[in-house]
């Protein structure tokens, strides 16, 4: 309704393609904004309500069909192995792919997945069932050299690979080259915090320090904060005040309550809070910003 469909989101990292949740419809979305999902390699689930993971099954399925072999890494909450392996067993299809399934934990921040771009841990969220945020960090990588200094000064290719590595690098005749002089300074690091549904709690804030750009749930308004805190949900205040409460750079509303048509007012009362608060849209792409200190 509203143009807004359930959650899924895809965080790209160079050629690597992460999704977090995989609700209902996520396939024609997939496809409808010419995400190459066939290059997906994690997905992550935060917990078992259907609007983030009825998805899945679909998805996996048409790997299958297509013939995939590349081998998918799968993070969710204990019980998602059992319901897949249910279907499959009574649809009588083994994949053509290795699906390679961690069990996710609400037991303090996590780390789920070291890659040698970036980093995912996990930390808990307050749900009606177990959920999980997820907090991808990008790492340092190899340096980029400078093209001007190589074409002034060709070195051999040991010394290259060294400095790319960060290490200064010493030759057989006693002369040092410093990786300050051949390669350019590391851009500053990104990170982006994933919150699906949770409700407010201030805590959380602690797993969430300087995030380059936080996604947190806002389903509904001030005014039904009761409501919220029924059900287990957060409005657009109090996503800005874990906003501001962990230092984030820049807070992305989502999933928002099919009672509000019109977002303008929800987007200002987040603003109140922490002014750099935009509203999570349909196909827009979100470039994850590094913080420059």
């Amino acid at each position: 309704m509203y143009g807004r469909n359930h959650t899924a989101q895809v965080v790209r990292f160079g050629q690597e393609f992460l999704l977090l949740d995989c609700g209902e419809g996520t396939q024609l979305q997939l496809r409808k904004y010419k995400v190459k999902y066939s290059k997906i390699s994690h997905i992550f689930i935060s917990h078992l309500h259907g609007d983030h993971y009825l998805g899945l099954i679909g998805l996996l399925s048409s790997y299958h069909l297509s013939k995939r072999i590349e081998p998918l890494q799968l993070f969710g909450p204990r019980g998602l192995d059992e319901i897949l392996t249910t279907h499959f067993r009574w649809s009588n299809t083994s994949l053509s792919y290795p699906l390679h399934f961690t069990e996710t934990s609400t037991s303090g921040k996590v780390l789920l997945l070291e890659h040698p771009l970036f980093r995912v841990s996990s930390f808990p969220l307050k749900h009606r069932i177990p959920t999980t945020g997820f907090l991808i960090e990008e790492k340092v990588g190899p340096r980029s050299l400078i093209k001007e200094k190589l074409q002034e000064n060709p070195l051999p290719f040991p010394a290259m690979q060294s400095l790319r590595e960060g290490k200064d690098y010493l030759d057989s005749d006693g002369n040092t080259f410093q990786v300050i002089d051949y390669c350019h300074p590391h851009p500053p690091l990104r990170s982006y915090a994933f919150c699906s549904d949770t409700a407010f709690i201030p805590e959380v804030s602690a797993y969430l320090d300087g995030v380059d750009l936080l996604y947190h749930e806002s389903t509904f308004m001030e005014v039904d904060q009761l409501r919220a805190a029924e059900a287990y949900h957060s409005t657009a205040k109090q996503a800005g005040q874990i906003a501001k409460l962990s230092g984030s750079k820049k807070l992305l509303l989502g999933h928002f309550s099919t009672r509000y048509p019109d977002l303008s007012a929800m987007l200002t009362e987040a603003q109140s809070i922490f002014p750099n608060s935009c509203l999570s849209e349909e196909g827009i792409t979100y470039p994850i910003l590094p913080t420059h200190e």
